[in-house]
């Protein structure tokens, strides 16, 4: 797989490492609710679909991204920073 990071250009998945789904909303951190944290830290879902997650370039710039790629062909149709991301807070 070849993510086009932003500021390095094409690259091979290896340069990368997978930091999660940036979908996910984390709670409160003074929530003391053990299902919410139970949910948000073990609860996955697996979707056949196009979907948005967090990576960083560990072999390149380390710069955080969100990478939208459909999960079921592996293809990305976008790639941008974490920073300017909508879904930047949510981690």
């Amino acid at each position: 797989m070849i993510i086009k990071c932003p500021y390095c250009g094409p690259r091979d998945v290896i340069e990368f490492t997978y930091q999660g789904d940036a979908t996910r909303k984390r709670p409160d951190p003074s929530s003391t609710d053990q299902n919410l944290w139970n949910a948000y830290i073990y609860d996955r879902s697996n979707p056949a679909k196009s979907h948005c997650e967090f990576w960083l370039h560990t072999g390149g710039c380390r710069q955080h991204l969100v990478v939208t790629r459909d999960m079921s062909t592996h293809s990305i149709s976008s790639v941008g920073f974490a920073r300017d991301s909508k879904h930047a807070g949510d981690q």
